[in-house]
């Protein structure tokens, strides 16, 4: 996913000699068929299931639609296009799931950081669709993931984004250890205050105190 969200950002290095083209598990098409079939799945998955009230979530399926078209004529193949839904919440840009073929987007980061989420978000979930349909179990941003950016979408492939999630971090709770004040979101909140975990500060080493 984008996953583009919590995470560390780890710039894995680049491996550009992975063989894109021998996939294991999708059947390659000659160049009429391919274009045949792939106008059939154009019209169909946006003309019937993709028209959403959203002028920008429009913008969006036709986004997924031209990445796929970037795919398919690079790899020679066809894929099935994903279901699309804007449900994701917190501070994830985007996710991938993998066995129903599915983009979740998050609506809030979407209106708020567009440019963004057109040239770098539906290019690196859409690459995870296409890294398991392609090769199947493989390391989440490992060199099939990487090489799919590179190679299909001329992107370096960074594994979280950079946009500011402050409208979307929610509640958050005041704590407090040797280094100075630390937030912890409703969830970790409500673990302490049920007494299911205790949080510690890695520098110091502290029991995190509510600041009352």
């Amino acid at each position: 996913m984008l996953g583009f969200s919590e995470h560390r950002l780890i710039d894995e290095p680049v491996v550009l000699m992975f063989n894109l083209f021998r996939p294991s598990n999708t059947k390659t098409l000659s160049k009429k068929n391919l274009r045949a079939k792939s106008s059939t799945n154009q019209a169909e998955y946006f003309n019937l299931t993709h028209t959403f009230s959203s002028p920008l979530h429009n913008q969006v399926a036709l986004r997924v639609l031209e990445c796929y078209d970037i795919a398919e004529k690079q790899l020679k193949q066809v894929f099935p296009r994903p279901e699309i839904n804007f449900k994701l919440r917190g501070k994830s840009a985007g996710t991938a799931h993998l066995q129903q073929n599915q983009l979740r987007f998050n609506s809030t980061l979407l209106t708020e950081n567009q440019d963004a989420f057109f040239e770098q978000v539906i290019p690196h979930e859409i690459c995870h669709l296409l890294a398991h349909q392609l090769y199947g179990r493989v390391k989440p941003h490992g060199r099939e993931w990487q090489a799919l950016m590179v190679t299909l979408f001329k992107l370096h492939p960074s594994t979280t984004h950079s946009m500011n999630t402050q409208s979307v971090e929610g509640k958050q709770f005041s704590y407090r250890c040797d280094c100075g004040p630390v937030n912890l979101s409703v969830r970790r909140h409500n673990k302490v205050v049920r007494g299911e975990t205790q949080y510690r500060c890695r520098r110091c080493k502290r029991e995190l105190v509510a600041d009352l």
